[in-house]
Formats: C-alpha cells, structure tokens, sequence
C-alpha cells in the first residue's frame, strides 16, 4: 500500500483578524517518525491582494480559501498547495457527484469545488500564465499604438 502524505499547514493571521491555514508541505510516515516535503516557499508578502481574494471563492475554511470537503483524508485542508494526488481523488468525486442526477441539489456546489481544484491542478502543472508584471491586462491588437 502506498504511503499517504499528511498535509501541513501554518496558521498565518490576517489584517482583518482571521487566520488562514496555508499549506507548506506533505508529511509521509517513515519508520521511527515522519519526513517532510516542502512545497515552494517564499518569506514576504509576496502574493499580492488580488491573487488572495481571486483564491476564495465558494465555501472557505478559517482563512477564507477554498477547503476540500468533509471526507477523505485530506478534509477540510485548504486546495491551494494541496498534492496531485489529493487534488485528482477530489475532483474525482467531484465529477461523481456531477454525473448522480439523485445528487442534484449539491451540483452547484461541486461544481464550484471542481472549478477550484481544476484551477489548482492548472497552478501546479503550470498551464497558468503569470500575470503581468505591473497588474494590467494583456493587450490585443487594438491596443497596438501605431
């Protein structure tokens, strides 16, 4: 059997007086403890207003991300950083829950939970674009200045 990673997480306090749980790693069992894989850290107020509140829609955790649902083993830990693995199980049940026509009155909200896990499976793979370096969109053709 494979040995599942446990999530952890920091409590980091927010100017309007919340605490919200920021993942940081995966701990994994070994024989006489754990060992930890960090996850890519950077000391600072690196992440800007708009790319935290872009990060919470639908249901939130203490911190106001997007949380996983009350099952499985990584429940209720934030999606942002959460493993590959984690994020495909979810979204997973996600799609399950999407396809039961008995689960209807959930779809709304699995459909939020699969749109933050599938954007967090982007994030991680890298098929998202950074922003602009200065916050603006990008430009089109109609924008060229000649």
């Amino acid at each position: 059997m494979a040995n599942p990673g446990f999530p952890v997480t920091i409590a980091v306090p927010r100017d309007d007086g919340t605490v919200e749980h920021v993942r940081v790693g995966t701990a994994f069992k070994q024989a006489d403890g754990f060992s930890l894989q960090l996850g890519e850290l950077a000391i600072g107020p690196t992440a800007d207003p708009a790319q935290r509140a872009a990060a919470r829609p639908g249901p939130a955790g203490a911190g106001g991300g997007m949380v996983f649902p009350p099952y499985g083993r990584s429940k209720g830990a934030p999606i942002a950083g959460a493993s590959m693995q984690d994020l495909e199980y979810y979204a997973s049940g996600a799609r399950r829950t999407l396809d039961d026509p008995a689960k209807s009155r959930w779809h709304d909200k699995e459909r939020q939970l699969l749109a933050a896990i599938e954007a967090e499976i982007a994030r991680q793979r890298g098929d998202v674009p950074p922003p602009d370096d200065d916050g603006s969109p990008p430009q089109g053709d109609d924008d060229i200045p000649f």
